[in-house]
């Protein structure tokens, strides 16, 4: 079998937020081991750039948009900013001949949804043009969301997705009388579905030893998606009203991912609850951290790790996602999503 690649290329990535940069602003980020800048013209429209001078290193985040371009801090070399190309040295006299236009910094498409922005990552360097496919969309990710918190995780993105699908561990790291306990602890099963590039716990009713569901009153029906590289979403539905949730997990380099939960809703008394919403996801993502880094302690002497059916699926079809992806990309063929539709059966 196939190791899975570290990083997955070719796809889109999430950035953030709209409202995470102002026109006129530059912001700096790492995603998948790439230095990125993020920039929005004064018209609103954004781009992206491989964060490194090509001259002497600087971060051209630390600059300053003019015009089209962006303008190094340090020697002010100007680079376009709807492909990476120099289009100004400064420090060249009158008779240098230098072609700056051969000088170019990486540029990566970037495209606003709704609230969300994406970058597309990909493989090959010197991509241009208009990615293959397209960015996720959300309905209700137009809204301005009630619920953003956010994290760095002290891990492979791998054990952080892996994490963040795991149907077990509730009852143990999430201990609190408003969510789930140990003595609440009854089997289940769930039926899933394959969906682009992930897959689905399909639509269903809450388990019953989730008080939290029970806020919304009526009777919701949830659904719970995994798409590559690394996007949960779950959507719950009470009569004509719903609350999304999604949770990124980026991968900035190796060792530390960074996990990002945003809610979004059209009910009103979800909006009125906010305040208690915000405190309960940033009580969640911080039991997770808690137990990322304690799982450290372990991972430091390579164990071989044991994943068992059927509670450990969800993570066993993330690998094999994950391998597909890179050898689809690599063979210049159509991706085949390796998941098929099954029930799975947990306690938890």
């Amino acid at each position: 079998m196939i190791p899975p690649p570290d990083f997955v290329f070719d796809i889109w990535y999430f950035a953030g937020l709209s409202s995470d940069i102002r026109a006129g602003q530059l912001i700096r980020h790492e995603i998948a081991g790439e230095p990125i800048m993020l920039g929005r013209h004064r018209d609103g429209t954004m781009f992206a750039l491989r964060d490194i001078c090509p001259h002497r290193a600087a971060p051209l985040s630390a600059g300053r948009i003019k015009a089209d371009t962006v303008e190094c801090p340090y020697h002010g070399w100007r680079f376009a900013t709807d492909d990476g190309r120099c289009v100004e040295i400064p420090a060249l006299c009158s008779d240098q001949d230098v072609d700056t236009e051969k000088i170019r910094v990486r540029h990566f498409p970037v495209q606003e949804n709704g609230q969300l922005i994406w970058v597309y990552i990909s493989s090959d360097k010197r991509f241009s043009g208009t990615p293959p496919i397209a960015p996720p969309e959300f309905v209700l990710a137009n809204r301005k969301p009630i619920v953003d918190d956010r994290l760095v995780l002290n891990c492979h993105v791998d054990h952080a997705v892996v994490g963040l699908m795991d149907p077990a561990h509730g009852p143990y790291v999430h201990r609190q009388w408003w969510w789930r306990s140990e003595k609440s602890i009854h089997e289940k099963a769930k039926a899933f579905e394959p969906r682009e590039r992930g897959f689905a716990m399909a639509r269903h009713s809450p388990s019953p030893n989730s008080f939290a569901y029970n806020l919304l009153g009526g009777k919701p029906i949830t659904e719970i998606t995994f798409q590559l590289p690394g996007v949960r979403t779950e959507n719950i539905e009470v009569d004509d009203k719903a609350l999304l949730s999604l949770t990124s997990a980026t991968p900035i380099n190796e060792n530390r991912t960074q996990i990002r939960q945003i809610f979004f809703t059209d009910m009103m008394l979800l909006r009125l609850l906010s305040p208690i919403l915000r405190m309960g996801a940033k009580r969640f993502l911080r039991q997770d951290a808690n137990m990322v880094d304690l799982q450290q302690m372990g991972l430091r002497h390579d164990p071989g790790l044991m994943l068992i059916d059927d509670a450990d699926t969800q993570a066993k079809w993330y690998y094999a996602l994950k391998q597909e992806w890179a050898r689809a990309q690599g063979e210049g063929r159509t991706f085949q999503n390796p998941v098929s539709a099954r029930t799975l059966s947990w306690r938890s």
